[in-house]
């Protein structure tokens, strides 16, 4: 968080100033805007430095950093960072197998990860690419209750990726 400018440390000629209970007192000098605050008992803050002219505010500086600190922690509180899993597939994967990663997949989903799936193609199957992006397909078909593609079947040399996210319940 970037420090703000306050009382002496403001040498601007004139200023914007706006009072302790938020009313607009008008444009001047940033001398006789700091002898309005010290009568006060506040402190001068400079809030927008990139106004014409200058916005400043009397306030309790050390309780509006409080403020922002405390604003700072519900938001880093709040935040949640999205965990990518991978799940790695074969071109000539059964049915079966791919039900049993799809169930894993899913799981991964519900708990709200994202999912990288990929696909290593080796040998001559790499001459039949369209293979496994119908295989992705498919698995995105068996995950589709808990997860959407963010992005499609994608051929990248020997390997084939899709990402799949959790479907978000907020709408």
């Amino acid at each position: 968080m970037k420090e703000s400018l306050k009382n002496e440390q403001i040498v601007l000629s004139e200023v914007r100033l706006i009072g302790a209970n938020s009313e607009q007192l008008g444009i001047m000098p940033s001398s006789k805007a700091l002898e309005l605050a010290e009568q006060e008992g506040l402190d001068l803050v400079l809030i927008a430095p990139d106004a014409k002219p200058p916005v400043c505010k009397i306030m309790d500086y050390s309780k509006y950093k409080f403020e922002e600190m405390k604003k700072l922690k519900d938001q880093r509180k709040n935040q949640r960072v999205a965990e990518a899993k991978e799940m790695r597939l074969s071109m000539m994967i059964d049915e079966h197998d791919l039900v049993i990663k799809a169930k894993q997949v899913c799981k991964f989903l519900s708990e709200g990860s994202k999912v990288k799936v990929s696909i290593r193609m080796k040998g001559r199957i790499i001459s039949r690419p369209q293979l496994g992006i119908d295989n992705m397909k498919h698995f995105a078909e068996l995950c589709a209750e808990v997860g959407q593609i963010d992005k499609q079947p994608e051929i990248n040399g020997r390997n084939i990726f899709m990402v799949l996210t959790p479907i978000s319940n907020k709408k």
